[in-house]
């Protein structure tokens, strides 16, 4: 009798086992094809040419003449093919980045890209056109944003953040527009119908979809 009960045991506690095993399973398939969609549809940047022959860059495929914009990284001698981007310097800002950027809606890893570009992260730095802190604010744009002290790195990524966000909400998500806009100004994208004709503009979308992509891999 006693044996007989040793043995039911055993079976109950196996079938719980493999019930468990199926439904890590299930769950861990979920969660592939969730990182995967995530990974391949969020991530993909276009090149689209239009009837007159413009070259525009977007995230939104919306016609045939649109091909995947690659962007090649380069391998660094130390990090076994990864992109250098998880130096200390780099990091300390993280805690404030992840928490304002998702309070906007917006991935951290790009916030964190912008910083990269705009400042390589001195929240001291003041550019020639007057630009000042980690997102590189303009007075007037940070008066606009109250930011009352666009020295103070919490205080930047603040104000930056929110402004990019708007950026986004006015070109209706399309990514590659609103890091132009960043950069050149919203009136300008919105002339050009586009990515401005602007050899800086353009040099300086590229520089913070590569640290994208790099930062989202580490973030």
């Amino acid at each position: 009798m006693i044996t007989a009960r040793i043995n039911h045991s055993r079976e109950v506690r196996k079938d719980m086992g493999r019930r468990l095993a199926r439904i890590f399973f299930c769950l861990g398939f979920v969660l592939t094809l969730t990182v995967l969609e995530y990974g391949t549809s969020k991530a993909a940047i276009y090149v689209c040419r239009d009837t007159s022959g413009k070259v525009n860059y977007t995230n939104v495929r919306n016609s045939a003449n649109c091909n995947i914009f690659k962007i090649k990284q380069k391998r660094s001698s130390r990090t076994n093919g990864q992109t250098s981007v998880g130096r200390t310097n780099r990091s300390r800002y993280d805690y404030d980045i992840k928490r304002i950027a998702r309070r906007y809606r917006i991935d951290p890893p790009l916030i964190k890209a912008i910083i990269h570009v705009e400042s390589d992260f001195n929240h001291r730095a003041v550019s020639s056109h007057g630009a000042q802190g980690l997102m590189q604010l303009m007075p007037a744009t940070a008066r606009e944003l109250r930011v009352s002290n666009p020295f103070n790195p919490r205080e930047n990524i603040e104000g930056g953040t929110r402004y990019f966000r708007k950026m986004l909400d006015n070109f209706k998500g399309d990514l590659i527009l609103s890091l132009a806009a960043y950069n050149a100004g919203p009136g300008r994208v919105a002339r050009a119908g586009g990515v401005p004709q602007i050899k800086e503009t353009r040099r300086y979308v590229n520089k913070v979809l590569k640290r994208y992509r790099a930062y989202k891999a580490v973030m």
